[in-house]
């Protein structure tokens, strides 16, 4: 009886540790609670598809996160992807031609905004917008371009 104890409190201990595990890799694959700091700054930038961005996906320049995705909203006019971003207020020397681009990160496909910093003078402040941008390539239309071979503009004989 006592060996069985004995078994039967180390798997439970093993248990444990397995769901400790798990929830410890599910708040790091999500950045639950990132933290950029409390002073920001709002920029914004304009895509024509921004695919499956997210609020509060990661904003990085070099693979350092520097701000956050604060909102995603479709400009009625023109129908595109207006891009709310805050970036923490130790970074305020972005170059004001900086150019920015929805891009896929890991193995679970997240998305987030990559900054390509440009090298003009003056730098971008509070309310700006970002005129430079790359949208997200979406898979689905990639692989239908290579099988069904639209719009490569030669017909073959």
């Amino acid at each position: 009886m006592r060996a069985n104890y004995k078994v039967e409190f180390a798997s439970g201990v093993f248990l444990l540790l397995g769901i400790a595990a798990l929830v410890w890799l599910a708040t790091r694959a999500t950045d639950y609670g990132q933290d950029i700091g409390k002073e920001t700054y709002t920029i914004s930038a304009r895509f024509a598809n921004v695919g499956d961005l997210r609020n509060r996906a990661p904003v990085k320049i070099g693979g350092v996160t520097i701000g956050l995705v604060e909102s995603i909203a479709l400009d009625p006019v023109s129908f595109e992807a207006v891009v709310r971003m805050s970036v923490a207020s130790r970074f305020d020397e972005i170059p004001s031609d900086t150019g920015a681009s929805v891009l896929t990160s890991g193995v679970l496909g997240d998305r987030y905004i990559g900054l390509e910093p440009g090298g003009a003078p003056d730098m971008l402040a509070d309310g700006d917008e970002i005129f430079i941008t790359q949208s997200a390539i979406v898979l689905e239309q990639v692989i239908s371009k290579y099988m069904f071979n639209t719009g490569t503009g030669g017909d073959k004989e």
